[in-house]
This record gives structure tokens, sequence and C-alpha cells, in this order.
């Protein structure tokens, strides 16, 4: 049994509208025994969302704690429920009491997490391990950063410690380094990334198991600028083999659950070569889709999100388009609570045909309701 707390507030810098709402979506990954921790926000959205899950097949937990506080995860993890978060730790109140919660829990995965989460750590692990990466300069400071002479152009400027884009600019010339120099955190480390010709970008993640760390599925990232909008699967690409080293590294140190590496795909003119970015020790946005496909037995789908006016899933209407079992195809509601904020993500299955003509035709209905709500 398991307590799900997928509250995303205590290990983010995302500063978007309706964060605290995104704790709705674990919901599609339980099991009727477990218990789900959501926000007190949605449960008007109750009776919507369990109705859709119930047409589309995808059993789920119906014991819902209406708190998402780590109050309320003690409370059941004393009673032998297992904790399933979406960060194990706490990424942005350093020293704060609630990294107690984690620390006394599991110290071991507790410490992994938060030193795999520094993508600077990243990038020297895996030069370490002989995994290749794009040319990367750590620094301490944002000093040390405009001190340096030789930054590669065009580049990538990324706080250490950042997620869902956050803290991510691209800079094409020295006038516009400057220029994001101008507002980064004087005293965060960071790091400075040569821009790499990519022809995609993988997100390869890996899971912990009984019998070790095992990959869970390759899928290709929806990207606009930095920012991950979706993702796509099946991939032409699984390059595992270039990521083990670290995975087993990860795996050796007491990383549980699951966890990703983000890899681009490079083409030479003698092959392709496979370059890792980043690793993110926790559930990423691909994560949610993966999970609820694979409980659905999908084998083609993308992930994306859409923008409406709505704010309640009972003026959106999906059941004539909602997942059929039966043919493999349709859509299914994944992060489904930030309706509350106009936003709303997706699961489309089927061929990359029909995901595009229901992503099409979902669009046109919200786009339609956004003309009859002037």
């Amino acid at each position: 049994m398991k307590i799900f707390n997928h509250d995303i507030t205590l290990s983010t810098h995302d500063t978007e509208p309706g964060t605290h709402l995104y704790s709705g979506r674990a919901l599609g990954l339980s099991n009727p025994e477990d218990k789900v921790q959501i926000h007190p926000e949605l449960a008007s959205e109750w009776d919507v969302i369990a109705a859709h899950y119930a047409q589309i097949g995808l059993t789920h937990s119906h014991d819902v704690v209406w708190d998402v506080s780590l109050a309320a995860t003690s409370q059941y993890t004393s009673l032998d429920y297992e904790p399933c978060v979406y960060f194990f730790g706490d990424a942005v109140n350093y020293h704060d009491a609630y990294r107690g919660f984690f620390q006394q829990y599991d110290p071991q995965w507790c410490q992994v997490v938060d030193f795999v989460n520094s993508k600077n750590n990243f990038i020297y692990l895996a030069e370490e391990l002989g995994i290749a990466v794009p040319k990367t300069l750590r620094f301490n400071n944002l000093a040390a950063a405009q001190m340096y002479d030789g930054i590669p152009f065009p580049c990538y400027v990324k706080q250490a410690i950042s997620d869902h884009g956050c803290g991510i600019r691209r800079c094409q010339n020295q006038q516009e380094l400057t220029e994001v120099f101008s507002y980064l955190p004087p005293d965060e480390p960071l790091q400075i990334q040569a821009e790499v010709q990519a022809s995609t970008f993988l997100n390869l993640q890996y899971r912990i198991t009984a019998n070790g760390v095992e990959p869970l599925l390759a899928s290709e990232q929806i990207l606009k600028g930095c920012v991950h909008l979706g993702n796509r699967f099946p991939s032409r690409h699984q390059p595992w083999d270039v990521v083990q080293p670290f995975a087993e590294w990860i795996s050796d140190r007491g990383m549980k659950g699951i966890f990703a590496v983000d890899v681009a795909v490079v083409p030479e003119a003698d092959g392709i070569s496979y370059l890792a970015i980043e690793c993110n020790p926790r559930f990423n946005g691909s994560s949610y889709p993966t999970l609820v496909a694979q409980k659905l037995e999908i084998p083609s789908w993308s992930s994306t999100t859409y923008k409406t006016s709505k704010r309640s899933l009972q003026d959106v209407s999906l059941t004539d388009i909602a997942f059929n079992p039966a043919t493999g195809q349709g859509i299914i509601l994944v992060n489904w609570g930030t309706i509350k904020v106009g936003k709303l993500s997706v699961l489309l299955a089927g061929s990359p045909a029909e995901q595009t003509e229901l992503g099409n035709e979902l669009k046109s209905r919200l786009q339609r309701q956004l003309v009859l709500q002037r």
C-alpha cells in the first residue's frame, strides 16, 4: 500500500499559477488499495475525473486525503503506507523542517536525490563515469561566471538547481549573456552549456525495483524553447547503454522509485552521438502519461498541454473522444487539476495520425468554448 503525495510546491522554482494543483495527476498512478493526497481545491472536480477514469477503464484509489501536507503523509507512513512523492526532499527551502521528514524516513535516498538534483553535480558525475556530455562550464556563483573568458556561443545559462525550464536562458552572444547575468541570483551555482545541434531530445526513464535498476521508457520530448510541453512514444532511439553507468551509480547509492535522464540526439557524419544533459532524480512530466499508458497497455501515444478559459472539468466535453480500450484510441486526462487555472494536460492514444486528429478536435472544442464565453 502506498500514500501518494505529489505536491510539487516544495521542490520547484516554478512560479506559474497552479503549481499547487499538480497533486491531482498522481491519481491515475494509484491502485485501489492506496491513499492519494490531493489539494482540497480539487474536491469539486472529483466526480468528473472519477467518471472519466471509470469510462476509460483506469483503476485508481478512491481513498482521497484532501490535504497535501507532509504532516498528513507522516500520519500514514506510521501506519505502514509506503510514501510515493514527486521529489524525495525539499529543493526550495533548505534547512527547513520539511527536509527532516525525508531524512528521517530514508537518509540515503534523500542524500543522493539532493546531490544529483544539482545540474553541476550531474555533469561532474557523467564525466567521471565516461558518459558524453556537451561542453559545460560550472560555476559556484555569478561572479565566477562573469570573470570567465571563453564562453562558447550560442549557449544555455542554467541555474544549477531548477526544473520545468525555470532559470534556463539561451544566449546568442555576449550582450545577451550580460543581460541574463543581470537578473541571476548572485550567490547560487550555475552552469553555461554549449548548444548542441540535436535532432531531438530524449527522456530516458528508469525505475528502481527489488531486482535493481530497470529501464522504464524512452520517449521523445516535445519542447517549446527550454520548456517541456509533452512527450511522444515510441521513440526511434533507445540509447540505454549510454546512461547505464549512471543508472547503476545512483541505484547503488540508495535511489528509489523513478528517475530520468535527458539525452540529446546529435546526428554526425559517421553516425549519431548521444549526449547526456541532466538528471531528474524524481518523477517528471513524462512519468504520469508513461505510467497511465502502461496500466492501460497503450503502445503509441503523445502527451501535451492545452489552454482554455474554462475552470472546471464539468465544462469540458470529452465523453465521445475519451480513450476506448477496445480501439486503443482516445484522450485521457492526466494533469486535470490545473483546469482551475485554465490548463489541461492530456494523453493522446493512437497512431500518430490519430493523435493529431484527437489533438485538433480537443483544441477546437476548447477554442469554441473560449468564443462562447466572450
